[in-house]
């Protein structure tokens, strides 16, 4: 027989002994100097042996009942050399699952030596939803590792509940930019050459020369918590309080509509910490797309900030994951977080069939629509923004033959938005970008739509991503290519 483990040869003992109706006990381990690995190992029966003589005085008359009668059962396990240890096992590993689904992908990269660097997998869940879901996607290596401590890294979206959903995973060598440009490729290659509209990273620079060069129409932004960690990290000797710095920076980040407020407000942060000339903060203000929301305006990001869900994710693998875990376990024990999450959307469905969402006021024909197609938390989402727009009123109006132009602000939140109705067209936009951003209409196009009398949202403004039936599609499309062949013989 061949394991994968010294453990898993253990659990094998134990599960055996137990069915034979013995008890059993672990021996000797031989260990290898040269590369620090158990080389061979003996389980026994309890039984094994004899008990030595006993020296105390002969005054002691309980004596306690012999036991070892020296049996010989015994299991030795040697290493099989010729499998690269755990790796054998990796290999074994997706060989079956495999067997087991046909659409389980995965990939390994060899060196010059033919050793094992890189690992992909996704099954054919993965696949199907990164079909459905693969516009946002994050990408982290910051999770815990396997005893070999190898970077682990995963790809992660949201669903149609805004529930967390993975597209792959990866074991990596290193975290160099071939390692990075080798997995891109592969994850590609997984997914039918289908690229991501959005991805979000860390600020790593390995990992976004990889992306420039597989992800070249991607739009590439920065993961803000791992952002702000960084500017701890080198500005933390600078100021006084640090906490100070990241409420400021929060602010310039997230608090200015468009270029010009931005680069005022970022002028104020910078002079008033002294920041003038620091390296960090020059590198950071040339990327400054990729992290700034007046700059991302125009790309969909689906209220995904990187944090929210890689954060997520950690918490629930630092549950099951430990550090001195084998491939083998490690394997089983992510397979067990990704069923968790999965087992959350069937959750969220049910309740969808059961009770329909909550509306607020029951007359209006836009929530009704709303309420029948979006998912829970989105409808939930859409009926806030159409709130919102009842405090919303007309400072200019500008009417011409092919267009109408509104200047929209609110009596609550301030600011003003400029929306633009083309009639003919039937088209409608937002200074605020909302929808391009997330998917759903603004409480000032909501307030346009309320004013010209119109009472139902276009489908051609409903993401089919935050529908009830986001999934529908790909289902019909499996139902179809399904194939049965006979035999005649």
């Amino acid at each position: 027989m061949e394991f994968c483990s010294l453990d898993e040869a253990w659990v094998f003992w134990k599960n055996y002994s137990r069915k034979m109706g013995f008890d059993v006990r672990k021996h000797y381990a031989n260990k290898s100097k040269k590369y620090n690995m158990i080389t061979s190992r003996r389980f026994l029966c309890s039984k094994e042996g004899h008990r030595e003589t006993d020296k105390r005085d002969d005054s002691v008359k309980d004596h306690r009942a012999e036991i070892r009668n020296d049996c010989p059962v015994r299991l030795g396990v040697t290493l099989n050399r010729s499998n690269n240890g755990e790796v054998g096992c990796l290999l074994k590993y997706f060989q079956r699952k495999t067997l087991e689904d046909p659409s389980f992908f995965y990939a390994v990269q060899l060196d010059h030596s033919e050793q094992v660097t890189n690992i992909f997998w996704a099954d054919a869940r993965m696949r199907i939803d990164y079909d459905i879901f693969g516009d946002v996607i994050t990408f982290d290596t910051t999770f815990s590792t396997n005893k070999e401590y190898r970077p682990f890294g995963v790809f992660i979206g949201f669903n149609h509940h805004r529930g967390l959903i993975v597209f792959g995973a990866a074991l990596l060598y290193d975290e160099t930019a071939e390692s990075f440009a080798w997995l891109f490729e592969t994850f590609l290659e997984a997914h039918k050459s289908k690229k991501p509209k959005t991805i979000f990273t860390d600020q790593d620079a390995a990992m976004a020369k990889a992306l420039s060069e597989v992800f070249p129409e991607t739009r590439h932004g920065l993961c803000t918590w791992h952002l702000m960690q960084n500017g701890i990290k080198h500005l933390g000797n600078l100021m006084k309080d640090g906490s100070c710095f990241l409420s400021d920076f929060k602010k310039a980040m997230f608090e200015n509509e468009d270029d010009e407020k931005f680069e005022e407000a970022w002028e104020m942060l910078i002079s008033s910490y002294s920041l003038t000339e620091n390296s960090w903060i020059k590198a950071i203000y040339k990327i400054k797309e990729k992290w700034a929301k007046c700059y991302m305006k125009t790309t969909i990001t689906l209220g995904m900030r990187s944090t929210q869900l890689s954060e997520s994710l950690n918490g629930d693998l630092k549950d099951y994951l430990k550090s001195s875990l084998d491939l083998n376990n490690f394997f089983k024990h992510f397979e067990r977080v990704v069923s968790d999450k999965r087992y959350k959307e069937l959750q969220s469905e049910y309740e969808i069939r059961e009770k329909m969402p909550k509306l607020k006021v029951k007359t209006v024909p836009i929530l009704i629509q709303a309420g029948n197609i979006y998912t829970r938390i989105i409808f939930e989402k859409f009926q806030v923004e159409w709130e919102k727009s009842l405090s919303n009123f007309i400072m200019e109006k500008n009417e011409a033959f092919d267009f109408r132009e509104f200047l929209i602000s609110s009596f609550n939140e301030g600011g003003e938005y400029k929306v633009i109705y083309h009639p003919f067209l039937q088209t409608t936009s937002c200074q605020c970008m909302m929808y391009e951003t997330f998917g759903i209409l603004c409480s000032h196009i909501l307030k346009v739509l309320d004013i010209i009398d119109i009472k139902l949202v276009s489908d051609k403004y409903i993401l089919k991503r935050w529908t009830r039936k986001a999934r529908d599609e790909i289902l019909e499309k499996s139902n179809r290519n399904v194939q049965v062949k006979l035999y005649f013989f």
